[in-house]
């Protein structure tokens, strides 16, 4: 039961994941962008910002993201999509196709499902047990052991 429930989770987020990243990982393509640093004026904390061209256009991307670190000068994989190029994403596992709040909501939601269905089913009633011994009795039986 554990192995299916673990099953079934895993192929329902891949398949969240897959189809729900944008840019839109199958019509979207893909250039180099250049790592760069600055000072926030209102925190003075130094923000990373990825700088990269599409034809001849200029774009910036905020790439601060936690539990993401870049150094300056990095060269990263940029994703975009070609009518919206200033709507870009860092394409790397972790802020691209794993995000943290998507894996914490997945995970309470399928605690919560899980819990719930634990709780329905602990204490049965007498009248159910009865008819699921009926039900045991009247199964069919195999024509050959």
């Amino acid at each position: 039961m554990y192995k299916l429930v673990i099953f079934l989770y895993l192929v329902i987020t891949t398949l969240y994941l897959l189809f729900t990243r944008q840019p839109d990982v199958f019509d979207s393509e893909t250039t180099i962008g250049t790592i760069q640093f600055r000072i926030n004026s209102v925190s003075n904390k130094t923000i990373p910002f990825v700088h990269y061209t599409i034809g001849k256009t200029y774009y910036t991307l905020n790439a601060s993201y936690p539990l993401r670190h870049f150094k300056q000068g990095q060269k990263v994989t940029i994703i975009y999509d070609t009518s919206k190029p200033e709507k870009a994403a860092i394409y790397v596992w972790w802020g691209y196709w794993l995000q943290w709040d998507e894996l914490i909501a997945s995970i309470l939601i399928a605690i919560a499902l899980w819990s719930i269905a634990l709780i329905l089913n602990k204490n049965p009633t007498e009248a159910s047990k009865i008819e699921q011994m009926k039900n045991l009795d009247n199964a069919p039986q195999r024509k050959y052991n």
